[in-house]
This record gives C-alpha cells, sequence and structure tokens, in this order.
C-alpha cells in the first residue's frame, strides 16, 4: 500500500493511473479537490478496488495521521501543491498554506506515524517529495543547466513556496532521520493538464477560435518533459533512490515558449484544420510579461540517468504530438474543466 496526496491534479493523477496499470499494489489517494484537482481524471480507475479515493488536505494533521495509522502504506509521495505561477503572483498566501504548512503537517503526521512503528518498518519506508526546477531561480543564455547542488534562488511566491518545502523536507531527514527522496523537475505537460498552463491553453484557445497569449516576446526557455516519463522517474527512484538524496528530473528538450506555440499550431493544422485552411498561428498575440519571470530553465538529469539509469522514453515530437492527440480525443473533459471561473481567470490574466 501506498498513500499519493494530489492525486486528483495533473501529475498526480497521471502517476496513479500508470501505477494502477503498472502494479497489484493499493494506493490510497488524498486530495482537496481544489481547481485543479479533477475527479474526472480518476474516472478509468474509480471502480478499480486498489484505488481508495479521500477528500481532504495534507494540511489536516489528524486526517493524514488516521490515514498513516489505518492504512499503514510503505510510502506517501506527495505531489499534493499549488503550482501555478500566474496565481501565486496574485495571491500567494494560498502557496504558504498548501506548500509550507501543508507540508510542515504532512512531515509531522508521517514524523509521529514512524515513531509507533518498528526498526524494519522505518527502514523500509520512504517519503518521496515531488518538486520543480523552478526552486533554483533562472538560467542565463549560455549557463549549465541546474544541477543537484545548485543554490536555490527563487524568484516567485510559487518556487518560493515549494523551496521553502524542499527545505522542510531535508531538515526534517537530517534532524529526524526521516527516510525522504526529493525529485525536482523540469515543465510536465501531457494528458489531464489543467488548461491555464502554455500547451492546454494554447490547444484550448486555438480550437476555441481565441487569442492565443505569449508573455512578453516568447523567447522564454523552459526544458520540457511528458508528464509519462516523470511518472516513470518517480516510480524509479521511489524502488531505488538513496535516502536523502535529491533527484533532477529532466527531458532534455530546451525549446522557447514560441518555438512550442508554432509546433501545436502546426500540428492543430494538420490534425484539425480551419475551415479555411488558415494556419491557427494567426491566433498568436503577444501580451504583456508576468513580473520577475524566469527567463530560462533547464535541468541536468546526468545523476538520474547515471545511479538509477532512467532516460525519457520520449522526444518532444512525440511527445507533443500525443498530448495534442489526447486534447483532440478528449474535448469534452477540457469543457467540463473550464468553468465560469476558470473563464475569468484567463480575461483577468491576459486581458
Amino acid at each position: 500500500m501506498i498513500l499519493v496526496t494530489g492525486g486528483a491534479g495533473f501529475i498526480g493523477a497521471n502517476f496513479v493511473l500508470d501505477w494502477l496499470a503498472l502494479h497489484d499494489e493499493p494506493i490510497v489517494n488524498l486530495d482537496v479537490l481544489t481547481y485543479a484537482g479533477n475527479l474526472e481524471n480518476l474516472a478509468s480507475v474509480w471502480n478499480d478496488p486498489r484505488h481508495l479515493f479521500v477528500k481532504g488536505s495534507i494540511a489536516d494533521y489528524d486526517l493524514v495521521a488516521g490515514l498513516l495509522r489505518s492504512h499503514r502504506p510503505r510510502a506517501v509521495l506527495n505531489f499534493a501543491a499549488e503550482s501555478h505561477v500566474d496565481r501565486s503572483i496574485h495571491g500567494p498566501e494560498e502557496f504558504i498554506q498548501t506548500n509550507v504548512v501543508g507540508t510542515f503537517r504532512l512531515l509531522e503526521a508521517i514524523r509521529g506515524f514512524l515513531a509507533l512503528q518498528d526498526e524494519t518498518f522505518r527502514e523500509s519506508f520512504r517519503f518521496l517529495h515531488v518538486s520543480t526546477d523552478e526552486v533554483y531561480g533562472s538560467l542565463a543564455p549560455a549557463e549549465a543547466a541546474f544541477s543537484e547542488d545548485r543554490k536555490y534562488e527563487p524568484n516567485s511566491p510559487y518556487s518560493a513556496s515549494k523551496a521553502a518545502s524542499d527545505h522542510l523536507v531535508r531538515a526534517y531527514h537530517h534532524t529526524y532521520g526521516l527516510p525522504v527522496l526529493t525529485t525536482n523537475c523540469s515543465n510536465n505537460y501531457g494528458p489531464y493538464h489543467f488548461p491555464e498552463k502554455l500547451i492546454p491553453l494554447v490547444i484550448h484557445n486555438a480550437l476555441s477560435g481565441k487569442q492565443i497569449p505569449i508573455y512578453g516576446d516568447g523567447m522564454q526557455v523552459r526544458d520540457w518533459l511528458f508528464v509519462k516519463d516523470h511518472c516513470s522517474a518517480i516510480r524509479r527512484v521511489l524502488e531505488s533512490g538513496k535516502v536523502g538524496e535529491t533527484y533532477n528530473v529532466g527531458g532534455r528538450n530546451e525549446l522557447t515558449n514560441l518555438s512550442v506555440v508554432n509546433t501545436l499550431c502546426e500540428i492543430l493544422d494538420e490534425l484539425r484544420p480551419l475551415p479555411d485552411r488558415a494556419s491557427y498561428k494567426s491566433q498568436i498575440t503577444l501580451v504583456r510579461d508576468r513580473p520577475g519571470h524566469d527567463r530560462r530553465y533547464a535541468i541536468d538529469a546526468a545523476k538520474i540517468e547515471r545511479e538509477l539509469n532512467w532516460r525519457p522514453r520520449e522526444t518532444f515530437d512525440t511527445g507533443i504530438r500525443k498530448t495534442v492527440e489526447w486534447y483532440l480525443a478528449n474535448e469534452a473533459w477540457t469543457e467540463n474543466v473550464t468553468s465560469g471561473s476558470y473563464r475569468q481567470w484567463i480575461d483577468r490574466q491576459y486581458q
């Protein structure tokens, strides 16, 4: 039995689906179901007896402690987080509460649980904390990619809150001996991605005939990682990662935002051509850049490749095509998650 937090969100749900497709081991799935946590993501496993969903927050110490006592999971994987930079700029307190206070209470619940277990159980138990490359700050154009020993320089309330959670995880290992693992990943993309992030937003707006907004000059660089590859890396770290270590997970796909948007438009031109055969690129609109926008992220994944023999299976070309095909085949999912409140947010953010 494993306990997954945030398992109705984008990465967490993909992890749950892949885990149950590959393993017989049951999952307890804890998610508070904010706007980005969606039970539709879990529809295919809703009646699976190996999957137990519990609605609740990682900040609820009593709830988490009760789940640990009742189910005695051999591992806890923490995907739960507020994760959108733009939202953190408009409302940072929510990010502090979930990413910092929530992680603290989760760690405290695990610490109390392990104190009651025998040595054999404690030695085999793992807490895997899923984090982001944004904690490292911004890279210059020719600067070496982020390695695990890169100093933290977070530049947004979101990345600062994730940096704080990473430090708490490290501290609980060194102070209390919690058997922790941390992963810092690059930008994920793939199925079930809430359409406020770049790739699903572009697909949704293009198909809706709306403008496709790109911040600033569109030359911000990100390292893109297909979500299924990220999930496979997490499984590998859980299986063989060294306690107390951090593993950076990247796709080795550095691309500018403008290049990503152009690629998406070209695939849509092919798979869902407009009636007049115009290109979706005509909908691209440059909008005012967001405050403190990091210019470049890139992950050096040499450590996980060398020590754990993990590598991504998808190139950006193969992964992005699979992603577009999924959204085209699941337009009802997108319509269901793009509620009135979502539309108000998008209008305010990109006006």
